[in-house]
């Protein structure tokens, strides 16, 4: 395992979040280097990293900045294995390494953003990822979203960044209209 491809990576990446960029910003000029980072996750993934656990997606931490600024993880997804419908409360941006990652969008159309009930969610578009491909998000407006691989496709393997310590979430119940924080673990 050779770090320095992982350590020139997040060396760059901190100096760019640390920039206090707006997060849209920050997806744009974080983009192509997680375009590159893709290419050469051989050079700093090891087979943990690539390791399924058979219920649910794996989150693997590959690295997290002292200061809670960015996290990296390698995410497994094995065929029939879904997020729950969430934001990120963050910016964020996904490298996919094997397979083809499925993105569903949800578009909020209730106007109270705080509000965690009576929230209306209307089905927005889908985005198919495959090996190579990378895509960004913003937090405003929210970017709610479920994600995973259908049971007749074959696994997938994503590197997530994001623009905070990812050890939480905000999940939706889109047909009771409510939203709740849960931890998210990772290996």
């Amino acid at each position: 395992m050779d770090s320095r491809v992982l350590d020139a990576f997040v060396s760059r990446a901190t100096a760019i979040v640390h920039a206090r960029l707006q997060p849209a910003d920050c997806v744009l000029a974080l983009a192509p280097l997680m375009l590159d980072l893709v290419d050469r996750a051989a050079a700093f993934l090891d087979p943990r990293h690539f390791r399924a656990d058979p219920d649910h997606y794996a989150r693997h931490l590959v690295h997290a900045e002292p200061d809670d600024s960015l996290s990296l993880y390698a995410l497994v997804w094995s065929p029939g294995q879904w997020t729950p419908v969430h934001d990120h409360g963050s910016w964020g941006v996904v490298g996919v390494l094997e397979g083809v990652l499925e993105e569903r969008s949800y578009v909020r159309i209730s106007c109270d953003r705080e509000a965690d009930d009576g929230i209306q969610l209307a089905r927005g578009g889908v985005v198919l990822l495959r090996q190579g491909a990378v895509t960004g998000f913003v937090p405003d407006p929210d970017h709610i979203h479920v994600t995973g691989v259908p049971a007749q496709r074959t696994r997938a393997v994503s590197l997530h960044l994001y623009g905070r310590a990812m050890d939480s979430y905000n999940t939706y119940d889109v047909g009771a209209g409510t939203r709740r924080r849960v931890l998210v673990e990772h290996s």
